[in-house]
């Protein structure tokens, strides 16, 4: 028995559930006991032998031609295949993984503080590395060291903040697909899914569904809690010589309502920084003598409180 994950297999299965029969032009007669299409209507259409579909669908046969592959991707409607080419690619086999460390450079980190508008650095695993301020205040949890995933699918507050709220889900799900492409043995990836899984039914829906598509720009409606309605552009830059690190940058169309908001948004960001500034340096300081590594290290001995 292989013991690599049946990836591929997994896709194929999940996709071919999707598709019906109506939408690739053939009949239904009688009653039919599975969802989407039958294994030998995939192989009927895409000119394949259904015994070779299913040793696909297996994992019996991890090597299909390209040529085979899209002729699947055309029958489960896919309207990009690049997902579906990479899962058969051949891999070496791995030693265990390690999580991968994502950094991001001290210049582009100035760069995402001095952007006007709300910006964050994000991960291939969607966690957040680095945001400005203005990012913080359209959501308390756009902060290095949040997590995009638990956030919308686990935070009612985040959730709340989302006009379409199931639709942000769905897309940034899928673009963690496409992320990790195949790679669903890294830690990481097991992390996230074991805990989402468990704790979000939507997210358990969503993921059996094996959507994948890009991360890429849209228009965001935002219910923010202090401004009201908020629309925003959003943009995802791919960082240059950093796998899967994207800059996303929210700004408005200029002249608009939704302009104005933003900008009482940074004035009121602004405002509270500079008054938090100022208490800081106003608070009295108090002499506090150096406690000895002796002590800390030892929280029994009579110096240690």
């Amino acid at each position: 028995m292989n013991p690599e994950p049946n990836v591929l297999g997994e896709y194929l299965r999940a996709r071919r559930e999707l598709v019906t029969p109506d939408q690739v032009g053939l009949p239904v007669t009688g009653s039919r006991r599975v969802p989407g299409l039958r294994r030998e209507e995939v192989a009927l259409l895409a000119g394949i032998s259904a015994e070779y579909y299913l040793r696909l669908e297996q994992g019996r046969d991890r090597n299909p031609s390209p040529q085979v592959l899209e002729s699947i991707g055309r029958v489960l409607l896919l309207e990009d295949d690049t997902h579906l080419l990479g899962l058969a690619a051949e891999r070496p086999r791995r030693k265990r993984q390690k999580v991968r460390r994502e950094t991001v450079p001290a210049s582009t980190a100035r760069l995402v503080a001095a952007l006007p508008f709300p910006a964050f650095i994000e991960g291939r695993y969607m966690d957040v590395l680095v945001a400005n301020p203005l990012a913080a205040a359209i959501s308390p949890r756009l902060r290095a060291g949040g997590n995009r995933l638990r956030d919308v699918f686990l935070d009612p507050a985040e959730q709340a903040l989302f006009s379409n709220w199931e639709g942000a889900a769905a897309g940034l799900l899928a673009g963690f697909r496409r992320s990790v492409g195949g790679e669903i043995d890294d830690p990481r990836v097991i992390e996230l899914v074991g805990e989402l899984t468990l704790a979000s039914p939507e997210f358990r829906r969503l993921w059996s569904r094996h959507d994948v598509g890009p991360r890429a720009g849209a228009t965001v409606t935002f219910h923010h809690p202090q401004v009201g309605t908020l629309q925003l552009d959003r943009e995802k830059l791919a960082l240059s010589g950093a796998d899967g690190v994207m800059l996303v940058v929210y700004h408005p169309t200029p002249q608009t309502d939704s302009a104005e908001k933003l900008a009482l948004l940074a004035s009121m960001t602004a405002t509270t920084t500079t008054t938090d500034s100022d208490t800081d340096r106003a608070a009295p300081r108090h002499e506090t003598r150096p406690v000895p590594s002796s002590e800390w290290m030892n929280p029994s001995r009579p110096g240690r409180r």
